[in-house]
C-alpha cells in the first residue's frame, strides 16, 4: 500500500515522489539524471508519481547535483527571415523536449562584434552548451572560437566540421540540383539562376547546386543574377529581364520571396507562368501553395534540423563523438514551371 504524502502548501519535493512510488530519494534523482540507469519498471513508477503529484525540479538544485544549468543558448543572427525563425523554433522545441531551458539571442545583424557579446553573454549564464544558427562566415568563425571552452553546434550549409565544432543543415546544394535537375527534365535548358545575398552560405551553396546540374547536363551555365531575399529584389529582377528582353524559359530563385516578387512583376508585363517562363522556388514558405500560380518549391525539413541540432548537442554533453549531419531537402511540383515555351 502507498503511503500518504503530507499535504502541503509548498510545491511537491523529490522526497514527495519518492515516497509516492516507495522508491529512495536517491532512486528519484537517478530516474532524472541518468534514467537509463534505472530499471524500466521502477523509472516508470517514478515518472508516474512525478505526472501524479505535478513535481516540478528546481533548477538550482539540479545544477548543485549535475554541476550543469540545464540551460542551452541559441543564437539567431538571421533577423527575421523565414529559414533562421523557423529553425530556432524547433530547436527550442527539441530542446524542452529533451529537457532543457533555452535562452535566445536574435541579433538584427551578424557583425562579429554583436555576436561576440551574445556568446560572451550565454558564457556567464553558465548554459551547458550553444546552438549557432550561422547563415554568414563572421558567425561561422565566432562559434569556432568558442567551441575549444564547451559543446557547440552551428547549423549551417557548406561547413566542414572539426574535431571541436559540429556542423548540423539542409543539403543545400542538394536542394539546389533538385530544383536544377526538374526543370532540365521538363526540357529546359535555359535555366536562370537569381541567388541571395554572396555572403551567405545557403546562397553560395545553392549556386554551386545549380552550377554543377548544369555542368552535368552537358548545358552551358547562363550568367548568375545576383539579388537579395526580399520579394522586391525578384520583383526589380523580373522586371529588368522583362525590359530588357532577357528573358529565359525557367528561373531558379534563391528562395520563394524572390519568386513571389517575380510572378508579381511578370503578371504586370503579361508574362504568363508557366507558359512563358517556369519559376521554382526554395523553402515552401507557408502559403507558397496559394501562390499565383502555386509555386514549385524546395521544402526545407526545418523541424528536423533542430531536432538533430539538439540530439548532436546532446551526444557532446554525454562526451560521445557525433557526426556533422546533413538533411536532404525535398521537391514540391506545382503549378508554376512546366515545358518551355516554343
Amino acid at each position: 500500500m502507498r503511503r500518504s504524502v503530507r499535504t502541503r502548501a509548498s510545491a511537491p519535493s523529490m522526497a514527495d515522489v519518492a515516497v509516492v512510488a516507495g522508491v529512495s530519494h536517491q532512486t528519484v534523482s537517478r530516474v532524472l539524471n541518468s534514467p537509463d540507469a534505472v530499471r524500466p519498471e521502477t523509472r516508470e513508477r517514478v515518472e508516474a508519481a512525478i505526472r501524479e503529484l505535478g513535481y516540478r525540479r528546481n533548477p538550482a538544485a539540479r545544477a548543485l547535483v549535475t554541476r550543469r544549468t540545464g540551460l542551452i543558448g541559441v543564437v539567431n543572427p538571421g533577423e527575421a527571415r523565414f529559414g533562421p525563425a523557423n529553425t530556432t523554433m524547433a530547436i527550442e522545441e527539441a530542446a524542452r523536449e529533451a529537457g532543457y531551458a533555452t535562452t535566445l539571442a536574435v541579433m538584427r545583424d551578424a557583425q562579429a562584434t554583436t555576436v561576440d557579446a551574445a556568446l560572451e553573454f550565454f558564457l556567464g549564464l553558465g548554459v551547458d552548451g550553444i546552438v549557432v544558427i550561422a547563415p554568414v562566415t563572421q558567425v561561422a568563425a565566432a562559434a569556432n572560437e568558442l567551441a575549444s571552452q564547451l559543446p557547440v553546434v552551428l547549423v549551417a550549409a557548406g561547413l566542414r566540421p572539426t574535431s571541436e565544432l559540429r556542423v548540423v543543415g539542409v543539403d543545400q546544394e542538394a536542394g539546389a540540383r533538385l530544383a536544377t535537375r526538374h526543370l532540365i527534365d521538363l526540357g529546359h535548358r535555359d535555366v536562370v539562376h537569381v541567388s541571395g545575398p554572396n555572403d551567405w552560405f545557403d546562397a553560395r551553396s545553392r549556386i554551386v547546386g545549380w552550377r554543377r546540374e548544369m555542368h552535368e547536363a552537358g548545358l552551358e551555365v547562363p550568367p548568375l543574377v545576383p539579388a537579395g531575399w526580399d520579394a522586391v529584389d525578384g520583383y526589380d529582377v523580373a522586371r529588368t529581364l522583362v525590359r530588357e528582353h532577357r528573358l529565359p524559359t525557367a528561373i531558379f530563385a534563391a528562395n520563394d520571396l524572390l519568386a513571389l516578387g517575380m510572378l508579381r512583376a511578370f503578371h504586370e508585363a503579361g508574362v504568363r507562368v508557366p507558359e512563358d517562363v517556369s519559376v521554382v522556388g526554395f523553402d515552401d514558405t507557408e502559403g507558397a501553395g496559394y501562390y499565383e500560380p502555386p509555386l514549385t518549391t524546395v521544402r526545407q525539413p526545418f523541424a528536423e534540423v533542430g531536432r538533430r541540432a539538439i540530439e548532436v548537442l546532446l551526444e557532446a554533453l554525454a562526451g560521445r563523438r557525433s557526426e556533422s549531419r546533413m538533411i536532404p531537402p525535398e521537391l514540391v511540383v506545382r503549378a508554376s514551371t512546366g515545358a518551355p515555351r516554343t
